[in-house]
């Protein structure tokens, strides 16, 4: 993150601050962070939702009983009110890695296996991240926190692009703690986390983007939107992030009812008439 505050430093900051408040400062830093975290986290939900939700999301979801009555609005505005009070423990974290405490590293020659190094760091943060992310989730079910923290997710049962920031506050840096963690236990380079961090974020707003169509070869591997769908309608279900293996070995895997045609879109459809074929998403009809 140091890289991000040296930059907006460089560009903006630097003219807004007091000359004698050094850019090193603590509670500059600190500032700095906040406005960062806030002013980025809302442009990496709103931006990449809202192109997910007008190229990608199947509009036909909204006709589905279980879809809330002005139910965009309602994820939009949860999770703008959420994010400010996401921001401050990852501010927190952030800090530490600025003040130097994480193992981030920011040349490929500082790794003794260099790019080696690069591109094993991509395939075990998202392994890790995977398998943190799916405990925390399925810790966030459990009967005596759940309804505190977790239930808010499930309010959308049909989510849209929108809803895929829209935690409470406590709930959405939980299940990001295990991305903020791994730059303290594993060497990361600094461009790879900067790049691993968008691409959490556009992967957390894929699993919400109702399209449910995934290769038929990663099908068995890959969490996807039909996965997490099924997870909002049905609960106890396909915790997992990026792929299936945690919720196979921990039992909590089911098959995602839109690869048996009977997810959500099918039951639509069934339930306005077409059972002689489905409608495409220019509402033609094909079999």
């Amino acid at each position: 993150m140091d890289l991000v505050l040296d930059t907006v430093d460089h560009y903006v900051l630097d003219d807004l601050y007091p000359e004698w408040l050094e850019s090193d400062n603590f509670l500059r830093q600190t500032l700095s962070l906040l406005a960062i975290v806030n002013m980025g986290g809302v442009l990496m939900y709103l931006i990449p939702a809202t192109i997910s939700y007008f190229f990608i999301f199947d509009h036909r979801l909204k006709r589905h009983p279980q879809f809330l009555q002005s139910q965009v609005s309602l994820e939009i505005n949860y999770a703008l009110g959420a994010i400010p009070f996401m921001g401050l423990p990852t501010c927190a974290m952030f800090m530490l890695e600025v003040r130097g405490y994480s193992k981030l590293y920011d040349r490929v020659q500082d790794h003794s296996l260099g790019w080696l190094a690069v591109w094993g760091s991509v395939l075990t943060f998202i392994m890790f991240t995977d398998m943190g992310i799916y405990w925390i989730h399925r810790f966030l079910h459990h009967k005596t926190i759940y309804k505190y923290i977790h239930k808010d997710h499930h309010k959308w049962k049909v989510p849209t692009p929108f809803a895929s920031h829209a935690f409470h506050p406590i709930d959405g840096f939980l299940q990001s703690w295990p991305y903020h963690i791994y730059p303290f236990l594993f060497p990361l380079h600094k461009y790879v986390y900067l790049s691993l961090f968008i691409f959490v974020n556009i992967w957390t707003i894929s699993i919400h983007d109702g399209d449910f169509r995934v290769p038929w070869l990663l099908k068995p591997v890959i969490n996807g939107s039909a996965h997490h769908t099924d997870h909002h309608l049905f609960y106890n279900y396909n915790y997992g992030q990026f792929f299936t293996l945690w919720d196979r070995l921990g039992g909590s895997f089911r098959n995602p009812s839109a690869f048996e045609n009977d997810g959500p879109l099918d039951q639509l459809l069934k339930k306005e008439g077409h059972t002689n074929g489905t409608l495409s998403r220019n509402n033609k009809k094909v079999t």
